[in-house]
């Protein structure tokens, strides 16, 4: 739809500032203006608003339906204009429910069909770009979707005037990419990992970030917005493999600013006495700041507007003092690679053995470091097979601890726990080194009968990513307790078609890192994916072919499939930089 055509159909120009777009700018608050809010304050930072407006009797029926979607991205904000697009019997069943689709910006218009002149079949077809789930959950259309076509089927009332008789090929609101900027916000939620009911904080408990999209809305500012998301629950991707502080029915009745420090009123069933008063601290403090809304500013609780805790006075376990702590992605902790078998931390020059076994030439591969550093798995040569394990010590010896002659490289959990995928019997395996028996089972049917290639668990310890065959990502979550856990959620992340996936790496609990190779010119490419909502970007390559990649936070280090090296991204340079050659080296750090 063009601009122009746009504006007539179906904006009304504000009283405000105009964007030139066929919006106008408000306060996110709405009601109020803005220096009585803070001024620039983000609390109440500036939005564009759709008003859309009635159709006319003159219009045609392409300017109807581009009317109709207008008054779509302004449904949430006023449900009272849609309506009169449609005739009485559709209005009447038409349902805004179910997922919000998005298409790009041009979509064609085509005239299907005529019936007797008072009746209009225009087919539109756009391209699809993602669908937001009633959880506002994001969910990206894969690259090989195919155009996306809607039907409306047009009749002319008896004024002369046409109207929208019914809409096949998509159900629910129907937005362009500029409309979902216009009204939508990424945004970061922060839940605890672990199963939900767990009300008090454990000693390695850690925030999980759950990233949704949420509309702007007039009637208050954003900050109040997040908060009652937050209250609500994680999305379905993180269903019973995270909790939250705020029990059912707890309820936001503001959040606004006051005196350099952001005041959020809670209201409901809160116990003062016995609040998890840190957990409350880190999901409020984190979603806040990492939308901008608080910068760093302390956060005052209130109960019915009664004074319950601040950020100020609070005391948090020493363990969890540092921000980073709540996230473990510490850029600090070493990074090790393989030297004919051999560990050695990576440091200046070709760094030192690790003590033990791990630190001496062998046939073992794929070394995995837990998160303590004192335990070292790995596969087992070529046609031996299995998983071994060695402490990192002097005196320490390597243990079978999976048979199997087609595992997985193994991956550690935050917990202890090591985690593969025996190809041969279509399971996930995990083993803990306190248990005293073999490997259990671990239900996963969202990945029965498919070909597991690669099994990765995240340093949150909560969210996994699998390979499938060469071709597809996905990603999922443990779920339940620590007694019986399961692999559940599971979304595709990505998929590729003339392409191979060569290796998968953690970067953090948001973001994960994919070596993908096409597969006849053997042109390479990694991709840094949001697994929240399928954001990608793309780092640069160079010149010299990858075969393994590793990441912790901001470091990432690569192996090259000829010379043996390890190659150091720099961030600054946009390039890969030579850090250390060795004989058929693997760089990898702890966990990831």
């Amino acid at each position: 739809m063009t601009r122009s055509r746009r504006l007539v159909a179906a904006l009304a120009a504000l009283t405000l500032v105009s964007t030139g777009t066929g919006c106008a700018v408000i306060p996110v608050g709405g009601p109020f203006p803005m220096e009585e809010a803070g001024g620039g304050d983000e609390l109440t930072r500036p939005f564009q608003r759709m008003i859309a407006v009635k159709p006319r009797t003159d219009w045609d029926p392409r300017q109807v339906v581009e009317g109709l979607q207008a008054a779509m991205a302004a449904y949430a904000d006023d449900p009272t204009v849609l309506p009169h697009y449609l005739t009485p019997d559709a209005a009447k069943t038409w349902k805004p429910d179910g997922p919000v689709t998005v298409i790009g910006n041009s979509p064609k218009y085509e005239y299907e069909s005529k019936a007797g002149g008072n009746e209009v079949v225009i087919k539109l077809v756009g391209t699809p770009v993602a669908r937001i789930e009633a959880d506002d959950t994001y969910v990206p259309a894969l690259g090989t979707a195919a155009d996306l076509q809607v039907f409306f089927t047009l009749v002319k009332n008896q004024q002369g005037a046409y109207r929208v008789k019914s809409v096949a090929g998509a159900t629910g609101l129907l937005l362009t990419v500029d409309d979902l900027t216009r009204a939508y916000r990424p945004t970061n939620l922060y839940f605890l990992a672990g199963p939900p009911g767990t009300d008090r904080l454990l000693p390695d408990r850690r925030l999980v970030v759950d990233r949704v999209w949420l509309r702007v809305k007039p009637t208050e500012n954003f900050a109040q917005t997040i908060v009652r998301r937050l209250l609500e629950g994680p999305s379905k991707a993180l269903h019973g493999a995270v909790g939250s502080v705020f029990p059912q029915g707890v309820s936001v009745r503001s959040v606004r600013s006051a005196e350099e420090r952001v005041v959020v009123d809670l209201s409901g069933p809160i116990d003062p006495e016995g609040a998890f008063a840190e957990g409350l601290q880190a999901q409020l403090k984190f979603s806040l700041n990492d939308n901008q809304m608080a910068n760093g500013r302390p956060i005052e609780v209130q109960l019915d507007g009664e004074p319950f805790y601040s950020t100020e006075s609070l005391v948090v376990p020493a363990n969890l003092r540092e921000g980073e702590n709540w996230f473990d992605n510490n850029n600090a902790r070493p990074a090790y690679f393989t030297s004919k078998g051999a560990i050695h931390t990576l440091s200046d020059g070709a760094g030192n053995a690790v003590q033990g076994p791990a630190g001496q030439p062998s046939e073992f591969r794929d070394m995995a470091m837990s998160g303590a550093a004192d335990l070292v798995a790995a596969r087992g040569k070529e046609g031996a097979g299995g998983i071994w394990v060695t402490r990192v010590a002097t005196d320490g010896q390597w243990e079978q601890w999976v048979q199997g002659a087609d595992l997985t490289a193994p991956s550690w959990r935050r917990d202890g726990t090591l985690w593969t995928y025996d190809r041969a019997n279509d399971t996930v395996l995990r083993c803990h080194p306190s248990a005293g028996r073999g490997p259990e089972r671990v239900a996963a049917p969202g990945l029965d009968g498919l070909d597991v290639t690669a099994l990765r668990v995240a340093r949150d310890g909560v969210r996994v990513a699998v390979t499938l065959g060469e071709s597809e990502v996905r990603v999922g979550a443990i779920t339940g307790g620590a007694g019986s856990p399961m692999l559940g959620n599971f979304h595709t992340l990505t998929t590729v078609a003339d392409e191979r996936i060569r290796d998968i790496a953690w970067q953090d609990g948001e973001r994960l890192l994919v070596l993908v190779e096409s597969k006849k010119e053997k042109v390479q490419s990694v991709r840094e994916i949001n697994v929240g909502d399928g954001e990608t970007k793309q780092l640069p390559t160079g010149s010299k072919r990858l075969r393994g990649i590793t990441a912790l936070g901001e470091r990432i280090l690569a192996a090259t499939d000829q010379g043996n090296e390890i190659l150091e991204f720099s961030k600054d340079k946009q390039a890969w930089v030579s850090q250390v050659a060795a004989d058929d080296t693997r760089p990898f750090f702890q966990l990831g």
